[in-house]
């Protein structure tokens, strides 16, 4: 978990990105005008990815004035949720999942190295491609252990790593690779580890065995429609004619 209070060194400015601007807006208009203050949290997650992945107080006040709401609401909202950094971090920032899951899978090799490679929590390295922080569970304890890696790309999970694995990724990382998230070993997402052994039949998925219905299965029938009687018309009386004179 990072530091909950404010860095010492702060910008004199801030200003949304034009990409930033148009979310805000984006989510400016999921409310009415009494109840905008609603976006506070999803403003600040767009000022923070727009200043490099951490919250300066500049950021705070000026959300503030946007939504017309006290600075120290919003500066009550930015300390108490983790997901916002309140002093810089490194270009990757890593989480480390430290609870019970991940612990007994290894993740206290994961924090070893990234103490030896980076120092200590909460620091930046020399270089400032990376910081780190010990977070609760992440939700995957199926993969574990596992770390959430954050950066201009998005937050990424890295799951089903060692030491091996975890060296490897900060080395692909430092020098720039493309790193493919998810598992770091031969499984599928969630899956068990190793190749699949069942459902592997091409044919049940590219419709190749698929046939045509003639009707859906177990869909409603459709009501009968009956046909508007139409009154028949009665035949126009024949009309006799009189020769002249007859009597």
């Amino acid at each position: 978990m990072g530091s909950r209070q404010l860095a010492k060194q702060q910008p004199k400015s801030f200003a949304f990105s034009a990409s930033g601007e148009k979310q805000v807006k984006y989510w400016l208009k999921k409310y009415p005008k009494t109840k905008q203050r609603s976006a506070v949290i999803p403003m600040l997650w767009i000022a923070q990815k727009d200043n490099d992945g951490w919250l300066p107080e500049i950021a705070m006040r000026v959300i503030g004035d946007r939504l017309d709401m006290a600075y120290i609401r919003v500066l009550e909202v930015a300390t108490f949720y983790t997901m916002f950094n309140l002093a810089p971090v490194g270009k990757h920032l890593i989480q480390v999942c430290g609870t019970t899951p991940c612990m007994l899978r290894g993740s206290g090799d994961l924090i070893k190295i990234c103490q030896s490679r980076i120092g200590s929590a909460g620091t930046v390295s020399d270089d400032g491609l990376f910081s780190w922080a010990e977070v609760e569970c992440l939700g995957a304890c199926v993969n574990a252990p596992m770390v959430q890696i954050s950066n201009a790309k998005g937050d990424h999970y890295y799951e089903d790593l060692d030491e091996i694995s975890m060296n490897s990724l900060l080395d692909e990382l430092a020098s720039g690779k493309a790193v493919m998230p998810g598992p770091r070993i031969d499984r599928q997402a969630s899956a068990p580890i190793g190749k699949s052994l069942t459902l592997i039949d091409k044919s049940l998925f590219d419709g190749s065995k698929a046939k045509k219905l003639k009707s859906i299965p177990n869909a409603p029938s459709k009501p009968k429609t009956s046909k508007p009687k139409v009154a028949k018309k009665k035949p126009a009386a024949k009309k006799t004619a009189t020769k002249r004179g007859a009597k």
